[in-house]
């Protein structure tokens, strides 16, 4: 099973669009991201994994809410597939550090995946599992692997953050060098 399997689907399983939710630190980060790559479709910035309805920014930044920041990213199964998004994700971000990404830290800086049907929920084991055996990172992972419920969208100011704010300190700082890293690696992969 694996990539050729992901592409190969049963003509009653060929899927127009796929959507899949994911948490790695501040989602301005994962939004820049993902927004380059090809076959990709919309990538939108909000909370989800929670259990306060329509949180705000603030109330998600107190990390009471159980709220992760994530990105909801649209894309064409037939140009990129789930194996593929789960292995940009978890190049750009580390999956080793429980409720962080560098000085982001608090739950709502989870690494989480919130699988949209139970063949997310293999996929991302599978992946999971595959990078462990592998010994990417000297510490296991702890990226979460939970059903989808429900996603509330961030507030307008935050959507397409990094493209709209490159000058920002914050954007300078982290969001840009993760995004040249991305490029970089990932060139073959990029919008043209």
């Amino acid at each position: 099973m694996g990539e050729e399997e992901d592409r190969a689907l049963g003509a009653e399983e060929v899927q127009e669009r796929e959507v899949t939710t994911l948490g790695g630190g501040c989602f301005w980060c994962l939004e820049a991201v993902f927004e380059q790559l090809r076959g990709v479709e919309s990538v939108v910035s909000g909370y989800s994994g929670g259990d306060v309805p329509d949180p705000s920014y603030k109330q998600v930044c107190r990390g009471t809410t159980g709220h992760a920041e994530v990105v909801q990213v649209t894309f064409d199964p037939q140009l990129i597939t789930f194996r593929e998004i789960l292995e940009v994700f978890f190049d750009v971000h580390d999956p080793t550090t429980l409720n962080r990404q560098g000085a982001d830290v608090g739950p709502q800086y989870r690494s989480v995946i919130l699988y949209h049907d139970p063949r997310q929920k293999r996929i991302a084991e599978e992946v999971i599992e595959e990078l462990d055996e592998k010994g990417r990172w000297d510490r296991p992972i702890v990226t979460e692997v939970v059903p989808f419920e429900v996603f509330y969208e961030a507030e307008d100011y935050h959507q397409e953050y990094y493209r709209d704010n490159p000058s920002q300190p914050y954007c300078q700082a982290i969001i840009a060098p993760k995004v040249d890293k991305f490029r970089k690696r990932h060139d073959y992969r990029l919008k043209s």
